[in-house]
């Protein structure tokens, strides 16, 4: 039997080394926190349904979404609308300057920060090929283990959005300057827009 500290160890970081990258989810958590609007919320969406969908992946969703690609295709094509919807809405705040109206920005309550979450982390087919399918897979060859390795990639979402929602507002003191909020709205903007262009080139069939 593979012991428990290799499974969970190599899940964590593969779950780390998946979720670092910038993209739609990241960028989202990361203005919240910047803006400390329910940054705790956020951050706990996040990790939840992050660490609901590697369970998900590890019992066995994985295989069963390789077997009907229609439904990543609808996400896809939904993801792709949803991403370059925010896109636009970001660069419209970055040239209008509203961006510095940090008070005024973004979700305006707790409710529609939880369903803005929820969107940017399911309207994802990265987010099923990478921690469903590609993390069910890797913990399937730990045995009886992939469960600790389930419970390292889980630690791994959890340590990432809380330390990006909260470690954000380290940059606290740059938040009051209007170039500092058009710099990034337009950088998001940028991000969602090549997220979008690559969900809609992306093969799903292989």
């Amino acid at each position: 039997m593979t012991p428990i500290a290799p499974a969970i160890v190599s899940g964590l970081f593969t779950g780390l080394s998946l979720i670092v990258a910038i993209g739609a989810q990241n960028a989202f958590v990361l203005r919240q926190g910047l803006a400390g609007k329910f940054v705790l919320p956020v951050a706990l969406v996040s990790a939840f349904l992050d660490a609901a969908l590697i369970v998900l992946g590890v019992a066995g969703l994985g295989a069963l979404l390789e077997s009907v690609p229609f439904l990543l295709g609808l996400v896809r094509w939904l993801g792709a609308g949803y991403l370059v919807w925010f896109g636009i809405s970001s660069l419209r705040k970055a040239n209008s300057g509203q961006s510095m109206d940090v008070s005024g920005q973004g979700p305006s309550t707790i409710r529609t920060a939880v369903i803005a979450t929820a969107t940017f982390s399911l309207l994802n087919p990265h987010v099923y090929l990478d921690t469903v399918v590609f993390l069910g897979a890797l913990a399937a060859q730990f045995g009886d283990n992939r469960w600790w390795f389930a419970l390292g990639a889980s630690v791994a979402s959890i340590t990432w959005f809380f330390g990006l929602a909260y470690g954000a507002q380290a940059l606290s003191p740059y938040v009051k300057n209007p170039r500092f909020w058009r710099v990034l709205d337009t950088v998001i903007a940028l991000i969602m827009f090549g997220l979008a262009i690559s969900l809609i080139l992306m093969p799903l069939g292989d």
